[in-house]
């Protein structure tokens, strides 16, 4: 089943988001070599692609595991989280309407 994880960052994590950038991105690319990720990215502060500065206020994964308590292990196992960029993260089932 697909489920859907919403990290919010704790105030002024931008430094340590970019410093945990390399090994967040490593895990997500394992789920997509495993043909398991829908789609994953970080939500701008700003409206531009670049925050620069103003950074990030959290980001976005959907992912297929093959549980919830599945999907919550990985998330709470996100270097991320190790490094405390997000201040907290939530986790829930995910249902697939469009596109089909």
């Amino acid at each position: 089943m697909l489920y859907v994880i919403i990290g919010v960052d704790a105030a002024d994590s931008l430094e340590k988001r970019l410093a945990a950038l390399p090994a967040h991105l490593k895990r997500l690319t394992e789920l997509q070599d495993d043909g398991r990720l829908v789609v994953a990215g970080p939500c701008p502060l700003i409206d531009n692609p670049d925050p620069g500065p103003a950074g990030y206020s959290g980001s976005v994964i959907i992912a297929e595991f093959d549980s919830l308590a599945d999907a919550r292990a990985w998330a709470e196992a996100d270097p991320y989280v190790a490094a405390g960029v997000y201040g907290t993260v939530a986790v829930k089932p995910f249902s697939k309407v469009l596109p089909a």
